[in-house]
C-alpha cells in the first residue's frame, strides 16, 4: 500500500511539473527570441552608423578624382554587412517613407536640405547659399526627374550628409504585431568637404 502511495505521488509530482513547464516554456521562448530580436536591433544600429560615417568620409575626401554618388553608395555598402541597402533617390528629398522589410535606402544629400520645385528653384538656392550642394564633387549635375531633386555637386566646403533609413522587422511574431512588423532606424552623419 505505502509503495502504491509513494509511486502516486511520483506520478502526480511529475504531472505537475509538465504542466508547470508547459504553461511557462511559452514566456520563456518569447523572452529569448526577444533577446535575440534586440541583439540583432543592437548590431543592425551600430553596423548603420559604421557605415554612414565611412559613406560621408568618402563623399568628402579631396582627390584628383572626386568621389560621385557610386563612390559613396559603394563605401556605405562595404560596411553595411548584413544589411541590405538600395537608394531610389540618392539626392533626396529625403522622404518618410517605409523601406521595404529588412531593407534601407541610402541618400546622399545636404544637411537639413530645403524644398524645392524646380531646377531653377535649385539653381537659385546653390547662388544664394555659397557651397550649397546635394551631391559630392565628382558627381555630374542631372535634371530632376519629377521626383528626385537635380544633382548640385558640393563646392566650396559645403558640408554633405548621408543618411540611411533602415526598416528593422523582428523575426518574433508577437514583437512583429506590437511593431506593426517594423522598425524604422535612422542613422546619419554629416562631414565638410575638403574640395
Amino acid at each position: 500500500m505505502t509503495r502504491l502511495l509513494r509511486q502516486w505521488r511520483g506520478n502526480s509530482q511529475r504531472s505537475q511539473a509538465i504542466v508547470e513547464f508547459s504553461l511557462i516554456a511559452p514566456i520563456l521562448i518569447i523572452l529569448l527570441f526577444g533577446i535575440v530580436d534586440f541583439g540583432r536591433l543592437i548590431y543592425t544600429y551600430a553596423t548603420l552608423n559604421q557605415a554612414v560615417n565611412e559613406g560621408a568620409r568618402m563623399a568628402i575626401r579631396d582627390s584628383p578624382l572626386l568621389p560621385t554618388n557610386v563612390d559613396v553608395q559603394t563605401a556605405v555598402r562595404q560596411h553595411a554587412v548584413d544589411v541590405s541597402l538600395a537608394n531610389p533617390c540618392p539626392n533626396g528629398p529625403v522622404t518618410s517613407a517605409v523601406p521595404p522589410a529588412n531593407r534601407g535606402w541610402i541618400y546622399i544629400t545636404e544637411p537639413n536640405a530645403s524644398t524645392v520645385e524646380s531646377l531653377a528653384d535649385l539653381q537659385s538656392v546653390a547662388q544664394v547659399q555659397v557651397g550649397a550642394g546635394n551631391a559630392p564633387g565628382g558627381q555630374m549635375w542631372a535634371e530632376t526627374n519629377g521626383t528626385c531633386s537635380a544633382t548640385l555637386p558640393a563646392f566650396k566646403h559645403s558640408p554633405l550628409q548621408v543618411t540611411i533609413h533602415y526598416n528593422f522587422v523582428p523575426i518574433t511574431p508577437l514583437i512583429q504585431q506590437l511593431t506593426v512588423n517594423h522598425i524604422v532606424i535612422s542613422a546619419a552623419a554629416t562631414y565638410q568637404t575638403e574640395y
